[in-house]
Parts: structure tokens; sequence; C-alpha cells
């Protein structure tokens, strides 16, 4: 049975190159950036685990942090001309690709929706993150760019990012509290709301969300917390079957994609054999691991 990963990374080389000429000390800060499946596809063939497609999307590497408005897009529409060339020439390893935006070019990254989203299949939707030039998701200054998406039913891949005011970042806790925050903001917001066919695949298992959901259910208005159950979530937890089962239990395993953070997470290439065996362990049938491994992608992105 063929699995897809709906939630892999890379860092592509032409674009790797431009970014390392914006900040040559991209490695050192972000040191995860050195792994080489992440840039090089003999590599990343090599590595693949038997049986899996992946749908890719950049590591957070935004040049709308370097660069203005412009110059920015252009940089992103290069990138999305590399993602879209490398998965049509790897299309038997990648299930489709994710495309990048420059949050500070709007008018610019609608016409990217539009005009390379839009027309090219392999390109499922678009990656977005948890803060934008130091501003929440939410804020109304990205309105318009979730609008169009959920006008034209083009799901958005949802990163973290670190938020710069806080001193103790850390990739263990702080992306998991900053996803969880986003989330609250946009159901805040009113985005399920105002626009219900908006899709939000979140990474890491919906983050926080599970584990708190009797604060959520006793805390916020009905309609709020009932709109924290319309996000997607992958798998990407590293194992942890009973983690999973929460996760399962609380968004529905029709709002569960497998996705494992590739080659990110375990040396050499990800953790896809453990994140596989922990849904192979869950207290679920066969048809409903089957929906998560590969049946709820179809329905979502496919069809």
């Amino acid at each position: 049975m063929e699995k897809i990963d709906v939630f892999a990374h890379v860092l592509l080389p032409d674009f790797y190159q431009r970014m390392l000429m914006l900040d040559k000390e991209l490695p050192q800060k972000m040191p995860f950036i050195q792994n080489p499946v992440l840039t090089d596809m003999t590599k990343r063939r090599a590595a693949m685990p038997r049986g899996v497609k992946q749908v890719i999307s950049y590591v957070n590497t935004n040049p709308e942090d370097y660069m203005t408005g412009k110059m920015a897009a252009l940089l992103v529409k290069k990138a999305n001309e590399e993602l879209l060339w490398t998965v049509k020439e790897n299309s038997d390893i990648f299930a489709g690709g994710v495309a990048m935006l420059a949050m500070n070019n709007i008018e610019e990254s609608l016409k990217i929706i539009e005009e390379f989203v839009l027309p090219n299949p392999e390109i499922l939707g678009v990656q977005l993150f948890t803060r934008h030039l130091g501003k929440s998701l939410a804020d109304e200054e990205f309105k318009l760019i979730i609008e169009k998406l959920a006008q034209h039913h083009v799901p958005i891949w949802l990163h973290p990012v670190f938020d710069d005011r806080k001193p103790d970042n850390n990739i263990i806790f702080s992306w998991e509290y900053e996803l969880t925050q986003t989330m609250l903001e946009l159901v805040q917001a009113g985005y399920f709301q105002e626009f219900p066919d908006l899709k939000m695949i979140v990474h890491h298992a919906g983050a926080m969300v599970p584990y708190f959901a009797g604060r959520i259910e006793h805390i916020l208005p009905a309609e709020q917390a009932a709109d924290f159950r319309k996000f997607y979530v992958d798998t990407a937890i590293l194992g942890n079957s009973k983690a999973l089962e929460l996760c399962v239990d609380y968004y529905g395993v029709d709002h569960v994609l497998f996705g494992t953070d590739a080659p990110l997470g375990l040396a050499p290439a990800g953790a896809t054999k453990v994140i596989i065996e922990a849904i192979e362990a869950l207290n679920i049938s066969s048809e409903d691991k089957d929906k998560i491994f590969r049946t709820n992608y179809h329905r979502l992105l496919r069809d």
C-alpha cells in the first residue's frame, strides 16, 4: 500500500545558493538545513523509504525576511519554479509540491496563487508560517491571502517559526506553542466562519490542541471551540502512538494525514519509519489507518 507523506521538506540547490548570498551565516543560524538530503536529490532518492511518496515544501528560509517586497517576490517565483521542476523530474518519489509566497508583497503573492498555484496540478497548496514579518498569520494584513486560498479551495500548510521577541526559543517546545497560539488567533479572528472552504494542514499533529481540549471546550465560545476541529493535522511528532491516539480522537480520523517532517527529526533522513510504526500501533481499523496513510490525502488534495 502506497503511503503519502504530506509534510516533507527540501532546500533546493539554486534557491539555497541565493539565500546564502543574502546570509552566509544561515547554516550556523539553522543547523538543520545542513542535512544534505534536503538539497541533493540523488541522496534524497537513496534515502527514500520504500512505498512512500512525499509532498515537498521548503524549509523556513523566507526571502521576505531579507529583501524588499519586489525582490522577495522574484526570488520566491524562482524557488517555486525550481520546486515544480523537481517534482516533475522526480514524480516517482514526490506526490507534489507546496508553493512559497512573499508575504511582504501581497499583490504579487495573490498573482502567484492565480498564475502559478492554480494552473499547475503538481502544486498542491501554499505553505504559510505562524508569523510573517513579526506578525501573526491572523493579522489583518494577510487576510486577502487567506481569502484567496479559501476561495479557490487551495489548502494551506501551516509551519511554525520562532517569535523573535522571546529570549527562550527552542525547537522542542517553542514551535508547538507558536502553532497552537496561531491556531487560536485564526479561530478567534473568525476565519473558519467567514471562509467555510478554508483548508489548513497543521504541522506536528496539531501541536498542543488535543492535550488541552478541555480548556478549549470550557473557556472558548462553543462556535470557536468547534472551529478548532476544522483544522487538518499531520502525524509528525517522531512516533508516540499514545499522543497520536489522542490526536486522532480529537480531530477525527478524517482530519489526520500521514506526515513526517522528513528528512528532519532523526538522522540521517527523518522519522518516517518510527512514525509509520506509531500509526500501525494505533488501536484503529485498517481502513482508518489507510485513511491516514493515503485516502485522506486523495480526498483533500486530489479530488
